[in-house]
């Protein structure tokens, strides 16, 4: 067929037509044998629209598909058998958090590809990492292709007991990235907002990069090689240059300039001043940014009566299946709730720096909207909340995820 030049740009104006200009259509098969520079279809075979590029010779397809919550992020609960287990995500997870919900306590669980399957953190507490696990271990097996395997030990897969497990999904094997002061061994998954960094400290001030193509909205750290907090940054902190939360403390906020050396992150790296860093230490970084239509980490005040029944957000763009929330000026727990452990409307909750079973009775609840959550009366008519969701004139923050 004859490509003919248009001189005149006005004879390709569609503007006054109010259907649709229709693009050619074919299998990958039949695909031009010869094709020039930008030529664009659509491809029947793979669904998408696609378009030729000469310099690297190749379709590429032009996707619009949105970052979906079953590809990036999942919530399983499930019943140890004393064995071995292999625990099913959906996709290749990158960070477990798993947590025994029921009694006897047991301390929450953190593993991540990065570090490898038998580094263990507890989120609950300061100590270092635990090297405890691999394949054929009682703990952590490995990370699968659709999941993950544990194996007997109580804390993961204790026979009649029960679990949860928080997975996100990141990069993948991890690539050094050199956009800090130090480089740092990151995995990153652009598009959902996650990564995960790990550095060696060379002193007392430093940048280091993140891997994400915009600033975070919550960087957690942690030292790896000895005891110290989980210090939390959060663009919904009061200020990101010098507040800090502590994910294994209930306490409020607290200011210093050593946290994130008066430094805010940036689409690139975050800082880390010296009440965080030590020369010669190793270190772990989680890092999220919100994304449109998958998560959101934000922050709601609550007005009105304390402890009664209401929305607290609203406008997530997505129904929840997954929400962390802390108070930031008082004291109070790091509140976990998902759509997996609910009773009736109620999603039971967790407590992130508590080493407790799952609280099931005598406190007050949330429950998951079409746009966001709110606080509900508990099953039994209780709605004792200890500040933790919704005390008058307090401000909290939250992470909160889509549902599948």
């Amino acid at each position: 067929m004859a490509i003919t030049k248009i001189e005149v740009p006005e004879l390709f104006d569609f503007g006054s037509d109010n259907s649709a200009f229709k693009l050619p259509t074919g299998t990958t098969a039949e695909r031009p044998t010869s094709p020039s520079n930008g030529e664009m279809r659509f491809n029947t075979t793979t669904g998408y629209v696609e378009y030729y590029d000469t310099t690297d010779t190749q379709w590429w397809e032009i996707d619009y598909a949105p970052i979906l919550s079953s590809d990036n992020f999942n919530t399983v609960a499930y019943a140890g058998n004393g064995g071995t287990q292999a625990i099913t995500t959906g996709f290749t997870p990158d960070l477990v958090w798993t947590k025994q919900r029921s009694s006897p306590s047991r301390d929450h669980l953190l593993n991540d590809s990065v570090r490898g399957a038998n580094k263990i953190l507890y989120p609950n507490l300061s100590n270092s990492e635990d090297t405890a696990g691999g394949v054929g271990s009682a703990y952590f097996n490995s990370f699968d292709s659709n999941g993950f395997t544990v194996g007997s030990s109580n804390y993961y897969n204790g026979s009649s007991l029960d679990y949860v497990a928080w997975s996100w999904k990141a990069g993948g094997a991890a690539v050094s990235n050199t956009d800090g002061s130090i480089t740092s061994q990151v995995s990153a998954n652009v598009d959902a907002g996650f990564s995960i960094s790990t550095f060696t400290s060379n002193a007392s001030t430093l940048t280091v990069g993140h891997g994400l193509n915009s600033t975070p909205d919550l960087v957690i750290v942690k030292a790896t090689s000895f005891s110290d907090s989980w210090f939390v940054n959060s663009s919904a902190l009061t200020n990101q240059t010098d507040r800090a939360l502590r994910l294994n403390e209930s306490s409020a906020e607290e200011t210093s300039n050593a946290f994130w050396n008066n430094t805010a992150p940036t689409s690139t790296t975050f800082s880390l001043g010296n009440g965080v860093s030590v020369s010669g230490q190793s270190y772990v970084a989680y890092s999220w940014h919100s994304v449109a239509g998958y998560s959101k980490i934000g922050s709601y005040t609550w007005t009105g009566t304390s402890y009664t029944a209401g929305t607290m957000v609203t406008g997530l763009g997505f129904e929840p299946s997954f929400v962390m929330i802390k108070g930031i000026s008082l004291t109070s727990d790091w509140q976990m709730y998902d759509n997996k452990r609910v009773s009736g409307t109620q999603s039971y909750a967790l407590y992130a720096d508590l080493s407790d079973a799952e609280v099931t009775s005598g406190y007050q609840g949330i429950g998951f909207d079409s746009d966001g959550f709110s606080a509900i009366v508990g099953a039994d008519g209780n709605t004792t909340a200890s500040g933790g969701l919704n005390k008058n004139g307090e401000t909290y923050i939250y992470m909160a995820f889509a549902a599948n």
